[in-house]
């Protein structure tokens, strides 16, 4: 599959998810229930995985924790705000950059609706 097969997965998954559980609860009852719902779908899913700064040749490990990355190429990262902010974003736009992925995803699990929670991220594009 590619990214944005991957993505409508996701998507599809996390709309049913909002749906089920209503907006507001606390991300990781989010998280562990949309990973096992992606890997339910088929889908090789890795939660909480470390992603180092690597900069020069030196190899930082205190780097950050990405929620979830999916098929090794999407990266999630899950809120449950009553909005999302621009940091919210860059935080995923820094994933996207340090781990050399095309595609990310901030899931606002604190919206009214997931289709107002949704934030695709690529390349560094922010829609």
């Amino acid at each position: 599959m590619n990214e944005n097969e991957i993505g409508a997965v996701v998507v599809d998954c996390a709309v049913r998810l909002h749906i089920a559980l209503g907006p507001g609860l606390l991300e990781t009852v989010y998280e562990v229930i949309l990973a096992h719902q992606l890997q339910k779908a088929g889908l090789k899913v890795e939660r909480q995985v470390p992603i180092p700064i690597k900069f020069q040749g030196i190899h930082f490990s205190e780097g950050f924790r990405a929620d979830i990355i999916v098929e090794n190429s999407v990266i999630l990262e899950l809120k449950s705000v009553e909005n999302v902010t621009k940091a919210h974003k860059k935080q995923v736009l820094t994933y996207l950059r340090l781990t050399d992925m095309k595609l990310g995803y901030l899931l606002n699990f604190g919206a009214a609706t997931m289709k107002e929670g949704i934030s695709r991220i690529i390349n560094g594009i922010i829609t």
